[in-house]
């Protein structure tokens, strides 16, 4: 009889079919749900109260380290997460002895993973966020505040780009779209998720999808109905909405 149960939680179908594939080898483990984004990955753990959450660090709608702050408390599985590419967290998660898999992951890495977890839930059900994830998020998020650089993953490349440099950012789709130095980077995240590494006094929500670097606004011009066109330096003209044109109005001022 099944004694545990999982939620797979990653935006790549290909990446969720390859988890359930390999549990096929722990006949213990039954999947109960899985999620496309952050958002969903909340509303099933909640639902659904799984022994065990494969976690995909970088998801659109909040990445995995905000779903596991939301999460209330006593609602935290065990979690295995799962990243493509990031280098500070996969030091991270040696430090604070968290089990993680690095996409693409063999079946011995999955393997030995599942078999450290397992040992953890054997000896005592989780009733809440451990502690060695809790220093994890409180690493992550002190990181973040500081980071003077992201890691944008193209391929088999890495660029590394200079938050200083980032002139504006747009979201698209499950994307955002960095322009930084005449160029476009293409970043898996949401820009709600990444506004979060900004440093407020410096960047500044402009639009529902769109953030611009205040150093590269050239000038403001008035719109109708308390908007304003955003013009930057590059000549990019961008709308700001009603919503969020409030800071733009104490830059004037």
């Amino acid at each position: 009889m099944t004694a545990l149960s999982a939620v797979i939680a990653d935006d790549e179908p290909l990446a969720r079919e390859r988890i359930r594939t390999l549990l096929a080898a722990f006949p213990e483990v039954a999947v109960v749900g899985e999620a496309r984004d952050g958002n969903e990955a909340l509303a099933k753990v909640c639902e659904l109260r799984p022994s065990l959450l494969f976690l995909d660090v970088q998801m659109p709608e909040g990445d995995g380290f905000s779903v596991l702050e939301k999460l209330p408390p006593g609602a935290t599985p065990a979690v295995i997460f799962v990243t493509a590419y990031d280098a500070f967290a996969l030091r991270a998660f040696e430090v604070h002895a968290v089990d993680y898999l690095l996409k693409p992951f063999t079946r011995a890495r999955f393997s030995k993973a599942m078999g450290h977890v397992l040992k953890k839930l054997a000896q005592s059900a989780p009733s809440g966020i451990g502690s060695e994830v809790l220093s994890l998020l409180e690493a992550i998020r002190a990181e973040r505040r500081t980071q003077e650089r992201v890691a944008i993953r193209a391929g088999e490349a890495v660029y590394f780009v200079r938050i200083a440099d980032i002139e504006w950012l747009e979201a698209s789709g499950n994307y955002v779209k960095i322009h930084a130095g005449g160029q476009e980077h293409l970043l898996r995240d949401s820009l709600k998720s990444f506004e979060e590494r900004l440093d407020p006094d410096r960047f500044l929500r402009v639009h529902r999808s769109a953030i611009v670097n205040v150093d590269s606004i050239q000038r403001l011009e008035p719109w109708f109905h308390g908007e304003y066109a955003v013009v930057l330096r590059d000549g990019t003209k961008l709308m700001s909405s009603r919503t969020y044109s409030e800071r733009l109005r104490k830059i004037i001022q």
